[in-house]
C-alpha cells in the first residue's frame, strides 16, 4: 500500500513539473509600438518576418497572419491571428518552433 502511494505521488509530481513551465509562457502577443530594426532576424518571407529578442518573439507582417507557436516538444504555446504591423510575445527561456502561414523556423529565446 505504501508502495503504490509513493509511485502515484511520484507520478503526480513529474506530472506537474512537466506542466509548470507552461505557467510560465506567454500572456498574449501586444503590439509594439518602437523600433525592432536591431533585432536578431531569423526569418523573412515577402509578408513576413520572424525576430528574437531576448524574453521575446516578434513579428512584422505586412497583412493579417495566422502564427502558431510551439515547445520544442509539441506542446501549443500560442495560436493566435496577428494584424498588420509589429506584434512582440514574451517567453520562457528556450527553443521554440514558430510557423507564420507557409514560414516555419526554430528560435531560441
Amino acid at each position: 500500500m505504501k508502495r503504490r502511494l509513493c509511485k502515484v505521488v511520484a507520478i503526480l509530481m513529474a506530472s506537474v513539473a512537466v506542466m509548470m513551465p507552461l505557467s510560465s509562457f506567454a500572456k498574449g502577443w501586444e503590439p509594439v509600438r518602437t523600433d525592432v530594426s536591431g533585432l536578431n532576424s531569423v526569418a523573412r518571407d515577402n509578408d513576413v518576418e520572424i525576430r528574437v529578442s531576448p524574453g521575446h518573439v516578434v513579428v512584422v507582417a505586412s497583412q493579417s497572419v495566422q502564427i502558431k507557436v510551439f515547445t520544442i516538444l509539441g506542446q501549443v504555446v500560442s495560436n493566435e491571428t496577428l494584424p498588420a504591423g509589429t506584434s512582440r510575445l514574451p517567453l520562457s527561456h528556450g527553443v521554440y518552433i514558430v510557423k507564420v502561414g507557409d514560414l516555419t523556423c526554430k528560435i531560441a529565446v
